[in-house]
This record gives structure tokens, C-alpha cells and sequence, in this order.
């Protein structure tokens, strides 16, 4: 029987949140891949991530820091990665949200296991060095999670007018980022929206100029020795697929730790190209959670994709045999996990 393609999403930072804690334990209890990953943080002098999940209480102001969120994600979404059941499933293309690029870098073998762990947990390190500002979200969706073009324009200019720059274009939602007063003065500019801007408490202003310290950091301590060419498609924060044959496996580490730390990501953009350029039979949301499960399919209902062109007929289409499944949820996990 032939196997279903998937194109694979890998999750960024904000997935990881108390109904997740405990994610690596019930999934991957002796995984040797955890165990690599506990020694190499420990070996460093930092709690082993086993520890970390298997704290009593969610505690925000520790598992939602950098240096403690950013490789937690990655190693549950690599993990599940792993788990993914190839008698069934090809893997036609892998994309992330932002700090999920590095998961991406993994999972599609352009670095190795171990480097992608390293990779994720120095990034979660360098993500706190940064010139003041943080990151707020804004739903510009409505009920049916279709983008009035006027309601954009007029965020946009908003934006613009208090100096507050794009960050994730992600569905039906702008993550903005800028300076703590910017983003004060914000919500007066705004049009009338579903809700108020939402602020991101720990988060930076990642993906702006403001993170060039973050990228110098990157670029001094992580080589460009430990990157090739990927054995899957990857669709990175821009739209652009880098191929097999085609990856400057030099270009690929300037991209990682250049553009994709100082401009904006275009998560929708990545989307759209994984759906049109890839058919894929299903999009699998690695965990942990599934918070980017709204925007992958505001991004189809965007493109009207498999004639989904509104929230509602989302959500009948997932209710039998879902196109997107989200490894978080468990009855959906079930489907694609060996």
C-alpha cells in the first residue's frame, strides 16, 4: 500500500505550558535520544530536561525562561519526529515557526541530532541577548478566520506610526515587536479588532535588528561546519524551499543565524508553500502542545484549500479523518505515532 505524505511542522517557543509538563515522560521515557540530551546539558552544568519536565508544578517564571523553554520544545518535537511511523508516512517537506527552524534543521537531517539539540539550546541562551522590547500578538481573524485586507492595512499602518515592526505572520494573527513603550502606545492606533493585542511576557523583539547581539552570538559559537545539505525539503521563515541538491550548506548557516534572527518570519508564507508546492495527504503538528494548529488552518482557509474556507468547515473536516494532525493531542497522536 502506498505510504500518505505528510509535510511536517515543527512547534516554536510558547508551546510548552503547564498542561504540557510531564510531555517528555509520557511519550519518550527512555528514549536514548533524552538521555544524550540530559547529559549533554548536565555535562554543562544546566538541570537535565527530564527534571525539568518531571517538576511537580508548572512553575512560568522557570520553564517559560529562554535557556529552559527553547530546548524542552525541541526535544519533545524532535522526539516526536522520531516517533513518526515510516511504514505509513513519508515525509515530504518539514517547515517551523520561528525557533522551531532549528527543529526543522534536524528533522530533516541538514545537522545532525546532536547539533540540532546544541543548536536549540544555545539559541534559547542567545534569545535573551537582545536590545530592550518584546513581542505582542494580534488576532485580526474574525469568527469565520478570514483577514478583512482593510483591517490589515490598517494594523499595519498602525504599527508603523508608533514604531512597531512585524514579526510572525502567522494565519490569521501579526506578531509585532518593538520597544515596551511602542507597544504600550499600540493599542490606541489600532483599528477595532476580535480582542486586544496580547503581550508576550519572557518573549523579545525576535525577528527585528533588535536581536543582532542574539545573531552575533549565534554566529561566533555555533560553525557552519555542522551544517549540509538536507535529505528532505525545508521551507524556511521566507517561503523558500532549500533542496537536497540544490543547499550551499554555507548559505543554509548564514540564513539560520542572519535573516531568520533579524527579520520577520513568515510562517504563513511557509505554510502556503508546503500545501501548493507539496500536496501533502496530511500536515503533522509535531508537540509539544497545539497552538499552531489555529494558524495552519487559518493559512488554509486563506488559500480555501481542500475547500476549507472558513473555521466551521475546518472543524467538520478534522472531525473523522483529519488532514492536520497535532502530535499533542492525543487521539490524533495515535494516528501517525509507530
Amino acid at each position: 500500500m502506498a505510504k500518505e505524505t505528510v509535510v511536517v511542522v515543527c512547534p516554536g517557543r510558547g508551546t510548552y505550558n503547564a498542561p504540557e509538563l510531564g510531555y517528555l515522560a509520557r511519550h519518550h521515557a527512555g528514549s536514548p535520544w533524552l538521555a544524550a540530551f540530559d547529559a549533554a546539558r548536565e555535562a554543562a552544568g544546566k538541570p537535565a530536561l527530564s527534571a525539568l519536565d518531571g517538576a511537580t508544578k508548572f512553575d512560568s517564571k522557570l520553564h517559560s525562561r529562554g535557556d529552559v523553554a527553547a530546548p524542552l520544545i525541541h526535544a519533545c518535537a524532535y522526539l516526536d519526529f522520531l516517533a513518526l511511523d515510516r511504514e505509513r508516512f513519508e515525509v515530504v517537506a518539514v517547515t517551523g515557526n520561528s525557533m522551531g527552524w532549528y527543529t526543522a534543521l534536524a528533522c530533516a537531517g541538514a545537522v545532525s541530532g546532536e547539533h540540532g539539540f546544541a543548536i536549540a539550546d544555545a539559541m534559547g541562551v542567545n534569545s535573551q541577548s537582545h536590545a530592550p522590547g518584546g513581542q505582542a500578538v494580534i488576532v485580526m481573524a474574525g469568527e469565520d478566520w478570514r483577514v478583512d485586507p482593510e483591517t490589515a492595512r490598517a494594523v499595519e499602518a498602525a504599527c508603523a506610526r508608533v514604531g512597531v515592526l512585524p514579526s510572525i505572520r502567522l494565519g490569521g494573527m501579526l506578531v509585532v515587536a518593538g520597544p515596551e513603550a511602542a507597544l504600550d502606545a499600540l493599542n490606541a492606533q489600532l483599528p477595532p479588532l476580535p480582542r486586544p493585542p496580547l503581550r508576550l511576557p519572557g518573549h523579545g523583539p525576535f525577528h527585528t535588528p533588535s536581536m543582532q547581539a542574539s545573531a552575533d552570538a549565534a554566529r561566533s559559537t555555533l560553525p557552519a561546519s555542522w551544517f549540509g545539505a538536507p535529505h528532505v525539503p525545508m521551507i524556511d521563515g521566507r517561503g523558500q524551499v532549500w533542496r537536497r541538491f540544490e543547499t550551499d550548506p554555507a548559505a543554509l548557516w548564514d540564513y539560520t543565524f542572519g535573516h531568520q534572527i533579524l527579520a520577520p518570519y513568515d510562517f504563513s508564507a511557509a505554510i502556503t508553500v508546503a500545501l501548493r508546492e507539496f500536496a501533502p495527504d496530511r500536515v503533522v503538528l509535531l508537540g509539544p502542545g497545539e497552538t499552531l494548529g489555529g494558524a495552519i488552518g487559518q493559512a488554509m482557509v486563506d488559500l480555501d484549500w481542500l475547500d476549507i474556507d472558513s473555521k466551521s468547515v475546518f472543524a467538520t473536516r478534522q472531525e473523522g479523518d483529519p488532514f492536520l494532525v497535532a502530535m499533542g493531542r492525543e487521539a490524533q497522536r495515535r494516528l501517525v505515532a509507530s
